[in-house]
């Protein structure tokens, strides 16, 4: 018995020596590494605070491409978990942007402010398994506080709008503003536009046939129809609110609203015109538009013309002063109980790190199954995502973050429809993107949130 004591002390202790010995080269190797960092500053005390604790606790190990790795990371075993722990970090949150923008001393992407916030108010970064060797790699609580007094400060010279009361002005989501700049006598024709079939092929389809006024700015399918019975591939997102996306379509193929807007005339299973100039023929054979337009457009009509004035109706589609903007504002029971705990609930659950800013969604791309592995059954085109525009394999199956304004009028949901319900949706998010299960009566509490943000659409005046 005596011996065997020995002997499981004995390999006690040669493990505890190889562990501390393990230490002790990552402390010199983290140490090495940092010297031959290029050290970039900026021109904000806090920024570099900010920098440098992100340096000094190797958050780039996971959160880009890493290549300046110890040499346990070619061993088995480590190697395996090494690269799974890398892969999940990049795939989930890539610092190079951010990174970039403190040194610029430049807004940083919303979403990227609340992502942060949340695994600093709940300590899950760095993660137990990185810091089992990286000692230093601990966040104390007074680095806590430095960068989360640093996204404070963001949201406060970037973000939160005039209206705001104080009390909300350090959320991660702001309130839509009661008016948009545009030009009301290009809107007028835009509007006229809009609501004109001539622009397809067969006279049958406008732009309002799948994104209609009256029914939250969708037409309520699974994916539209096009000319000629045509079915699409992707559901139509919402036209409400689409002037505060960052990019328009699903993958972020068109840089503006302008620039969508010529995307479905000419598309074959859409619209399906053979060109601008057979749009343009019919058009000005209507002489009442044509006087009207060159009234406007000295140059006439045109794709050019055809699609600015398009956007610039588009951009008078908001729906501010839902029950949530008022809220926001300072109204206090513009929420009820319910839907006050499920804003908590949705914050807690890491909805609003994707879901941030004016429309809850719309400025940046994340891919579906975070979590757990997204099943699609055959993954079609439409399923790449931001990847047939990027070209980069980090963004396969990566789609722009939806906007949750309307949410409740706009069913069925994600980007291949084919989610019924509002309850369904969160659900699937819990389980794919966050990894967790709540209980129905939470779910229930998320949902009467998404339903006070239902907002107010008034159509805008246009000469």
């Amino acid at each position: 018995m005596k011996n065997l004591t020995k002997l499981a002390l004995g390999v006690v202790g040669v493990g505890l020596v190889g562990y501390l010995g393990l230490v002790a080269y990552v402390y010199h190797h983290d140490s090495e590494r940092n010297s031959r960092a290029l050290t970039q500053t900026s021109a904000s005390p806090q920024n570099n605070k900010v920098l440098a604790i992100m340096r000094d606790k190797g958050c780039d190990y996971c959160h880009t491409v890493s290549s300046d790795l110890p040499f346990y990371s070619s061993l088995p075993v480590a190697k395996q978990l090494m690269n799974y722990d890398m892969h999940l970090g990049y795939k989930s949150f890539n610092l190079t942007p951010l990174r970039q923008s403190l040194i610029d001393d430049t807004p940083a992407l919303q979403s990227d402010l609340t992502k942060i916030e949340w695994v600093m108010e709940h300590q899950t970064m760095p993660p137990t398994r990185y810091t089992a060797l990286h000692w230093d790699g601990k966040m104390s609580d007074e680095e806590r506080g430095v960068v989360l007094d640093w996204i404070k400060a963001q949201r406060l010279k970037y973000y939160a709008a005039d209206d705001m009361a104080e009390q909300h002005r350090n959320e991660p989501v702001q309130p839509i503003p009661q008016t948009v700049p545009y030009d009301a006598r290009k809107a007028a024709l835009g509007f006229r536009l809009y609501h004109d079939p001539r622009i397809s092929d067969d006279n049958s389809i406008s732009c309002a046939s799948c994104h209609q006024l009256g029914a939250g700015g969708v037409d309520g399918r699974k994916t539209s129809t096009g000319v000629r019975g045509e079915i699409g591939p992707i559901n139509a997102p919402t036209v409400f609110n689409s002037v505060f996306n960052v990019v328009q379509f699903w993958d972020g193929r068109a840089p503006d609203l302008k620039a969508q807007a010529g995307g479905p005339p000419l598309n074959p299973i859409e619209m399906a015109s053979k060109s601008w100039d057979d749009i343009t023929a019919k058009l000005n054979q209507d002489a009442i538009l044509k006087r009207d337009f060159s009234a406007v457009y000295p140059e006439g009509l045109s794709g050019d013309t055809i699609t600015d004035a398009i956007a610039e109706f588009e951009k008078t589609l908001i729906t501010p002063n839902s029950p949530f903007d008022n809220y926001l504002r300072g109204d206090e029971n513009a929420l009820t109980a319910q839907q006050k705990q499920g804003w908590k609930l949705f914050k807690d659950n890491k909805c609003a790190t994707c879901h941030t800013g004016v429309i809850l969604g719309g400025r940046t791309f994340e891919p579906l199954g975070l979590k757990k592995e997204f099943t699609f059954g055959d993954v079609l085109p439409a399923d790449i995502g931001r990847m047939n525009v990027t070209h980069d394999e980090r963004d396969r199956l990566r789609q722009k973050v939806p906007t949750l304004r309307n949410i409740a009028l706009t069913a069925p949901y994600f980007h291949r429809g084919d989610v019924a319900t509002l309850d369904e949706a969160v659900k699937l998010m819990l389980r794919y993107q966050v990894g967790t299960e709540l209980p129905q009566s939470e779910v229930d509490d998320i949902v009467a949130f998404l339903q006070s943000l239902n907002g107010v659409y008034k159509p805008a005046p246009l000469e």
